[in-house]
């Protein structure tokens, strides 16, 4: 496989499989773990998983961002 193609497709497993694992972790501490919902009041769960939600969101948006805006160098 030339290095430019194999290069590309590592670009989209990574994305892809960060992208899975982020979405599960933040599905199962917010839906599982019921801290996405506020019942009576907002409670020191729910601000810790939405800080983390927003942190981690911008974080992987970053690396993502990071990976695909550096050339891939298709002529070796």
């Amino acid at each position: 496989m030339e290095p430019g193609v194999r290069e590309y497709l590592l670009r989209i497993v990574n994305t892809l499989a960060l992208g899975l694992l982020w979405m599960a972790l933040n599905s199962t501490a917010g839906i599982m773990y019921d801290l996405a919902f506020v019942h009576e009041h907002i409670t020191a769960g729910n601000i810790i998983f939405y800080i983390w939600f927003a942190g981690s969101t911008t974080a992987y948006l970053w690396y993502v961002i990071h990976l695909w805006s550096k050339p891939i160098d298709f002529e070796e």
